[in-house]
């Protein structure tokens, strides 16, 4: 049986090249980077390139990155720092109504504690208008924090026309860019972006290695205190050889990111293309062009999602419906709701997410298997009347 992954929104393949650049760090080069000796000076090392890697990939200055653990743990080292310093300045946030949880349900917990959140409505694309964002903004506002592409629909949103609104209004503007790095052009300095959050197991990377690009000036409190690493905001022992690989994969994915992106783009069209062909009562969710090159996003009307999955994982395909950190929730996708699909509609989604690895034949075997399995579901719901596919 073919086993085709389309799940690269969730996570991607560590790649080759990255695994080795990785190998020599847990075996060879293994001390403490905060130590004096020589196997502490190659650990450094490593550390020190894969930082340039990862400003250079951004348009930032090397000393502009803090290494975490996670997406998640950027997103929360932003909004409580950013709450914690600026709390005597003002205590109004904002953000969209589609961020990622680690956003979200962060700006639950900061209400909590007495901040006030703005989170802006999106169109039916889940695009935020800047409109909305400047008409927001208050003398109280500390953060607005949009997302640079959102994880299920692939939307894109207009980073740049935000940016240059908080710029003038000086809030500070930071972007959730865990699906957006190595897949866009990104240049945080032209953007005017203050903060931006990476993630290094989206872009053929590790998992458990993050990062953060924080403008220079802006002096975030400890996230984690304890020790000096990460210029005091990420006390204990670095993860080397997780820095290494996201450096290396960060440094690989912008290299290739304009081929790549042409052959995905069209691979991606090809699919929606077929999908619309082959199966009626389909809606494609997120914007028609301003969306990431790999993300197909359906509603496919009459079926659940989660039934799709499974019987695609039966067929050797992997695929999601909504975002990987809510495939155990019954409710349906606050995205696809924020953008004003009913409940039915929305319970009925499905994401694919090509790789630069994905192939033609992969795309072809996909629209030979989903009509079938589509038309068997339907035939089991006492919702739909329209016949068999």
């Amino acid at each position: 049986m073919k086993r085709i992954y389309l799940d690269n929104a969730a996570t991607t393949a560590l790649k080759p090249e990255v695994l080795e650049k990785m190998l020599p760090y847990f075996t060879e080069y293994y001390g403490n980077p905060s130590s004096l000796h020589s196997f502490a000076r190659e650990a450094k090392k490593g550390i020190d390139k894969a930082r340039e890697q990862t400003a250079s990939a951004v348009g930032a200055l090397p000393e502009e990155i803090i290494f975490t653990g996670s997406g998640s743990e950027s997103d929360n080292m932003v909004l409580r720092g950013i709450a914690a310093l600026k709390k005597q300045n003002g205590n109004h946030i904002i953000i969209s109504s589609v961020e990622h949880h680690a956003v979200l349900h962060t700006c639950e917990e900061l209400e909590k504690a007495g901040f006030k959140v703005t989170y802006l409505p999106v169109d039916e694309y889940g695009r935020v208008f800047a409109d909305d964002v400047a008409s927001a903004i208050t003398d109280k506002t500390i953060l607005v924090s949009i997302m640079f592409a959102n994880n299920e629909v692939g939307t894109i949103m207009p980073i740049s026309e935000i940016g240059s609104i908080c710029r003038a209004r000086n809030v500070l503007f930071h972007t959730d860019a865990v699906q957006a790095v190595g897949q866009v052009p990104i240049d945080v300095k032209k953007m005017n972006i203050d903060m931006l959050t990476m993630s290094a197991h989206k872009f053929h990377g590790p998992k458990g290695a993050g990062a953060l690009y924080i403008k220079k000036g802006i002096r975030l409190p400890a996230m984690i205190t304890g020790g000096a690493q990460e210029r005091k905001k990420r006390a204990g022992t670095e993860n080397v050889p997780g820095i290494v690989g996201l450096g290396e994969a960060i440094e690989i994915s912008v290299k290739n990111m304009e081929t790549n992106a042409k052959r995905m783009r069209s691979l991606r069209d090809k699919l929606i293309m077929g999908i619309r062909e082959r199966i009626p009562d389909v809606k494609l969710n997120g914007h028609p062009s301003e969306r990431l090159p790999g993300n197909v996003n359906f509603s496919i009307r009459y079926v659940e999602g989660e039934s799709i999955l499974l019987m695609l994982d039966l067929n050797g395909i992997a695929a999601s419906s909504g975002s990987a950190c809510t495939s155990g929730s019954l409710d349906p996708s606050h995205v696809l709701l924020a953008m004003g699909l009913d409940h039915e509609t929305a319970h009925g989604s499905l994401r694919m997410t090509l790789g630069d690895e994905t192939t033609d034949e992969e795309i072809d075997y996909v629209l030979e298997v989903l009509p079938g399995i589509i038309n068997r579901l339907r035939s089991m719901s006492p919702l739909y009347v329209g016949g068999r596919i």
